[in-house]
């Protein structure tokens, strides 16, 4: 039977689209181990789309003739995380956020300020370093019966502080998730506190790429990644 995957409505980004993190890491589930995901346009929510897999192991999801998402995995991870926030700076550094109540990303299901049920990771300027960082406690629906989170909502939040620490001393622009490689090294457990961070790496025109980690309360690295995010052509 051929392999399809639907990004449900309730995990979105933007209003109309699939949070690009969760996307991706939709899409690493068809793989094994560390995995990189490139999006190649905004994910239909709630709609059935196609996975067809690669004889040299990528997968690709596609919406009819349209690719949406390539996928492949990855021996290594190129990137290094910086030391750890403890968690009384990552609270700090949350009451800075810049997340807009109104606008595009306000509703999403990670980081929107008007969304009752959202995460709550607003990554916000870590004082006196080049990152930012949020806490994060993750409620029991988005774990198995082990209390352990799905990997999808670990690729969801290593997606959006990208966002605001490639922008920390600019003001924001509008810019898209286009790629995220990510690697689970430990379980991210319900229930307990966690530091999200994520750091710029490099500005190259419109492309921006910056680092992110989900750490553990003692600031153990349990997941990291590497993003590229991309600023539209202006019309």
């Amino acid at each position: 039977m051929p392999e399809s995957l639907r990004i449900p409505r309730e995990f979105n980004g933007p209003l109309d689209s699939g949070n690009g993190g969760y996307s991706a890491g939709a899409v690493a589930g068809f793989l094994d181990g560390a995995a990189e995901v490139s999006l190649r346009r905004p994910v239909p929510l709630d709609a059935p789309l196609a996975v067809v897999r690669g004889d040299d192991g990528t997968v690709s999801v596609r919406d009819g003739d349209s690719v949406v998402a390539e996928g492949r995995s990855v021996g290594e991870l190129d990137v290094d995380v910086p030391p750890p926030v403890n968690p009384d700076d990552a609270r700090a550094a949350a009451a800075r956020y810049r997340g807009l109540a109104d606008g595009v990303f306000s509703r999403c299901f990670v980081c929107g300020r008007a969304r009752e049920d959202a995460f709550e990771v607003f990554a916000g300027a870590v004082e006196g370093r080049q990152l930012v960082a949020s806490p994060w406690t993750p409620p029991a629906w988005a774990a198995d019966a082990a209390g352990h989170v799905w990997p999808e909502f670990v690729w969801s939040v290593l997606d959006c502080p990208t966002y605001f620490a490639v922008y920390m001393d600019e003001e924001l622009a509008m810019a898209v998730l286009a790629r995220l490689a990510a690697r689970i090294d430990g379980p991210v457990v319900a229930g307990e506190e966690h530091v999200v961070i994520a750091w710029p790496i490099e500005n190259d025109g419109r492309k921006r790429h910056a680092g992110a980690a989900v750490l553990a309360g003692d600031g153990r690295v349990l997941a990291s990644a590497r993003a590229l995010l991309i600023e539209p052509r202006a019309a």
